[in-house]
């Protein structure tokens, strides 16, 4: 009889999850091994038991023999479990650890790996959560599982043993009530796995909500929202409270329930033994046999509750794992080496979940020349130049640098060849130095100063406290935009990468540290192949050409002064953005 497609998936899952200990079967064998030990010393002490209860004297005294056996069995017999105790318990932990630190790196780097139209479609918050909480639980579900699933069933196979050994009639009928035990522990075990799923679920939108309001702070300050903000956060706490106790519920009914049925199948050993004229050291002696299985049944019953619970946190976690990765390297990807001629939009298209972002854009850019794209909001600019260090893939056409495409190139490489610098900075909490030289691998101090003077970001390091090695905060937040600027500006110097890709890195500022940005942009973009995204129609100039572009087709080329002539819809542009003040005029 073939199982529901439920429980298919979620041994296919357990499956999956326990591949990933197959590097680490020595543990799992030695561990193993002291887990025998563990149960074989813990049902040792059951003849022990008997033999001295049967040695016990009319006067209710032990015999010198009896002490003399106690005195060599018993510490014998717990040395031997503590040290299967311990060493089981101690390798089977680490393999479970192990795994699921192998599970997080694998699952952190699969995320670097993913395209930027994934991260789009996703919450950081729920990545977050996926990476940290899920693999959490796991990792005690693990730990646990495998622990317990080695120790218990040795304990419960010795003491099964010997009650069988000793008596297999009355044996028989208390086992009776062990698969009676099945069915609460199957029932609860659904209620769990659905509870835990949503719970994750719920953990994911409580820990997205935190991280939404904390990186938004100013502006939930701003706007006066912070009643808003407690209501949305209070909303998914009490939600992941209230699954999170559906689970407790569950796992805390078993032991009683359990209990029930122990102390219910007690009842016919009682009358059996009476009946039957058994003697007291043996009824004794199977008591506590049943008492020492009562432990490993409870634990081996709660295990199921576990597998159910973890089992929703490792569907999680394999659904990020099977995300397509989307932007891959070919199998025959080869690095760029040369100088950059020009790159080439050759009739490429771009859509976006079927919504066309991009259609039919043609044109080439050559070396060491700066090209503007300007146009309204949603107009393609940012698509178009996220196309050419391959953040998405082209869905139409080709772009090439060169005469390569860029498919056929590594990402690696590529991306070797391109700066970036953007509206919104991206800064490290960490220092002003490893800041300037991130993506930049052995970058001697020397260089990175460098860097900071052409940047014009020298003067305002040195009067930091700690000068290069100051930390700067989470996002640089402990310095003003212009700063910020400067050190992301200071990094692509740094880099000195012969394309450069410009967001608009100054629409954000004030005058004065406009000025000193545009002076470090002027030096970054000296000698290179600049594609840049105009929102302020003064910053772009003077550009060797521009492209406007109108519902992600270009609709007007030319210079400046060559656009403006058209009157068309740059020129339309130009005049909103200067009613009320005269224009910059550009440069001959």
């Amino acid at each position: 009889m073939t199982s529901d497609p439920a429980s298919q998936r979620q041994r296919a899952v357990w499956v999956r999850l326990f591949s990933y200990a197959k590097p680490y079967v020595p543990r799992l064998l030695l561990g193993t091994f002291f887990g025998i030990l563990f149960g074989g010393s813990t049902a040792g002490l059951l003849p022990v038991i008997q033999k001295n209860l049967s040695m016990l004297g009319d006067l209710g005294r032990l015999s010198l023999q009896a002490t003399i056996i106690i005195a060599a069995l018993l510490p014998l017999l717990t040395i031997l479990r503590g040290i299967g105790d311990f060493a089981s318990r101690y390798m089977i932990e680490w393999v479970g650890k192990r795994v699921v630190r192998d599970m997080r790196e694998k699952l952190f780097d699969h995320t670097l790996k993913l395209s930027m139209g994934y991260f789009t479609r996703s919450r950081s918050g729920e990545l977050m959560s996926r990476i940290t909480n899920d693999t959490m639980m796991i990792e005690n579900a693990v730990s646990t599982f495998i622990g317990d699933l080695i120790r218990e069933p040795f304990v419960l196979i010795g003491g099964v043993s010997y009650i069988c050994w000793l008596n297999w009639q009355l044996a028989l009928l208390s086992l009776v009530v062990f698969p009676i035990c099945i069915l609460p522990v199957a029932h609860f075990g659904r209620k769990v796995r659905r509870a835990a799923r949503e719970g994750q679920a719920r953990l994911a939108n409580l820990a997205a909500v935190l991280q939404e309001a904390l990186t938004g702070m100013r502006i939930v300050k701003a706007f006066g929202m912070e009643d808003y903000e407690r209501r949305r956060f209070n909303e998914e706490a009490k939600a992941t409270f209230s699954r999170a106790m559906k689970v407790t519920r569950a796992n805390a009914a078993i032991e009683p329930i359990i209990v029930f049925l122990a102390a219910a199948g007690a009842i016919p050993v009682l009358f059996y033994a009476n009946f039957t004229g058994m003697k007291l050291a043996e009824l004794i002696t199977f008591f506590v046999a049943m008492l020492m299985m009562y432990q490993p049944v409870k634990k081996l019953s709660k295990l199921h509750l576990a597998i159910q619970q973890s089992s929703a946190a490792a569907d999680r976690i394999f659904e990020l794992l099977d995300t397509p990765i989307g932007v891959t390297d070919r199998t025959n990807a080869v690095e760029f080496r040369s100088p950059v001629q020009r790159i080439a939009f050759e009739h490429v298209g771009f859509a976006y979940d079927n919504e066309p972002i991009l259609q039919n854009v043609s044109l080439t850019v050559g070396a060491g020349r700066c090209v503007a794209f300007v146009g309204s909001s949603g107009a393609g600019k940012s698509t178009l130049v996220s196309l050419v260090p391959r953040f998405y893939d082209v869905t139409a056409g080709r772009i090439l640098l060169n005469d390569l495409d860029l498919r056929d190139l590594t990402q690696t490489s590529l991306r070797q060849q391109i700066g970036m610098v953007t509206q919104e900075t991206i800064l490290f909490n960490d220092t002003v130095a490893n800041n300037i030289a991130y993506g930049t691998a052995n970058a001697s101090r020397e260089a990175i100063m460098e860097a900071a003077r052409r940047a014009h970001a020298h003067d305002f390091i040195s009067e930091m406290p700690e000068g290069y090695d100051t930390v700067i905060g989470e996002r640089g937040v402990r310095l003003s935009g212009g700063q910020r600027q400067r050190l992301a500006i200071a990094r692509a110097i740094l880099r000195n990468p012969p394309i450069l890709i410009l967001d608009e890195a100054t629409s954000a500022l004030d005058t004065e540290s406009e000025r000193a940005v545009q002076a470090a942009l002027d030096e970054l973009m000296a000698h290179r192949t600049v594609l840049a995204i105009a929102h302020r129609l003064s910053t772009i100039m003077h550009a060797d050409c521009i492209y406007v572009l109108d519902a992600g087709r270009v609709v007007e080329t030319g210079t400046h002064a060559e656009l403006l002539a058209l009157n068309g819809t740059y020129k339309r542009l130009h005049d909103l953005q200067f009613r009320d003040t005269p224009a910059p005029v550009a440069a001959e």
